[in-house]
Parts: C-alpha cells; sequence; structure tokens
C-alpha cells in the first residue's frame, strides 16, 4: 500500500518549500489534506508527481507549487469568506476550507460536483458546500466575499464574479494568453479591480472564460 503521508511531505519538501512558500498555515494544509482522496482512483498514483492531474478529460488538477503560491499570495485569514470556481474534485476546496471560516466552490459539471461534495464529507470538511451552477455566475446569494480564487486559466475575468468580490478584496487566477500565462493577484479598490502579476503559471483555460471577440485585457 502507498505510504501518501510520505509522499505528501516528499511534495512539500521536494516541490512546495523550494517555490518560496514559507507560509506556515499553507505548509501545513499541504501536508495534512490528502490529495489523493481528491483524484480519479486510476489517477492516484500520480496525485504527488510535481505535474497537474487529469480529473475528466478537459479539467485538470493543478501541480501543487501552483495551488501553494496562490494559496500564499491571496494571504487568507481565519474569518475569511471565499468563493472557489471550478474546484474540480474539491482538493483545493478542502486547502481553503482549512484556512478560512467557510468556502463556497461553484463546479458546473454536475458529476465533478456531487464527487467533490462526497469527497469532502469523506474528510469531515463541514465549511465547505459545492454548488452546480455555470462557473462564470458564481453564487450571488452569498456575496460579498472577501477573495474569490480560480485554480485555472481564464483570458477574460468576467464582470458577475467581480461584483460579488468585497470592497478591498482579493481576486486571483492563471490569465492566459496563447501558451503562456500569469498568476495575477487583484484587489478591489472603488469598484475596480488593480491587477498584479505573481508568478509564471499555466493552466488550461476554463470554459466560458474564454477571450471574446473585441475584449482588450
Amino acid at each position: 500500500m502507498a505510504d501518501y503521508a510520505e509522499r505528501r511531505r516528499t511534495m512539500v519538501d521536494t516541490q512546495v518549500r523550494p517555490s518560496d512558500v514559507t507560509s506556515f498555515p499553507v505548509l501545513d494544509a499541504m501536508l495534512t489534506i490528502p490529495r489523493e482522496a481528491f483524484v480519479p482512483d486510476a489517477r492516484r498514483d500520480l496525485a504527488y508527481a510535481g505535474a497537474p492531474v487529469d480529473l475528466t478529460a478537459t479539467r485538470q488538477l493543478m501541480e501543487a507549487r501552483s495551488i501553494a503560491k496562490i494559496l500564499q499570495a491571496l494571504d487568507l485569514q481565519p474569518g475569511d469568506l471565499v468563493l472557489e470556481i471550478a474546484p474540480g474534485l474539491g482538493y483545493t476546496t478542502a486547502l481553503l476550507a482549512s484556512l478560512t471560516d467557510a468556502v463556497v466552490a461553484v463546479e458546473e459539471d454536475a458529476t465533478l460536483a456531487a464527487e467533490a461534495e462526497a469527497a469532502l464529507s469523506s474528510q469531515e470538511i463541514d465549511n465547505a458546500a459545492v454548488l452546480h451552477a455555470p462557473l462564470t455566475a458564481g453564487s450571488a446569494k452569498n456575496a460579498p466575499y472577501d477573495a474569490i480564487v480560480i485554480f485555472g486559466g481564464v483570458a477574460q475575468m468576467p464582470q458577475a464574479l467581480i461584483d460579488q468580490l468585497k470592497e478591498g478584496g482579493r481576486i486571483m487566477a492563471v490569465f492566459m494568453q496563447g501558451a503562456l500565462g500569469e498568476a495575477r493577484l487583484g484587489r478591489k479598490i472603488d469598484g475596480a479591480i488593480s491587477w498584479r502579476v505573481e508568478f509564471n503559471a499555466t493552466a488550461p483555460v476554463l470554459p466560458g472564460f474564454e477571450r471574446v471577440a473585441g475584449f482588450v485585457f
């Protein structure tokens, strides 16, 4: 039987810490949350490899390095309410739940949403809810959020999500331009988002987040 606890330690020591991740809460979460419980059974042996893990034909779980750097950049606090877009099978949701007060995760793939709920329940994570809804719609009824995070690629950020962010709140995603991408952190100031680049990263662009004709970022 695989020693997944040892694999988690190796992941943190060889993939996460060398990437300048020093946040103790983030490191502790990644040492604690069993990544293998949130990937398809057939890919459990790949859960701790230093690469994305395919969840479906079009969806991936990001590599640990990028996830950890996004979490550190967001500087989440215990009292935060977080909106997560496209949680997949719930690994990043579990990490967010360990760092904050509550997580609302929106997943438009009905199968992924149901399996994410089951995986979170199996780990006794009770401060996160997975809603089956369009990714670009978010969840306005639970807004405003202290932070919004997309562990995936976007070409543009829908205004509907920006509207759900609290004034002074943080938002983060991987902005893709062709094959190249940047993880950008935004802050809402006077109703508008001020973005800055945190690090280079790549991720498939999620459905609904493609660039539309005439859009200029």
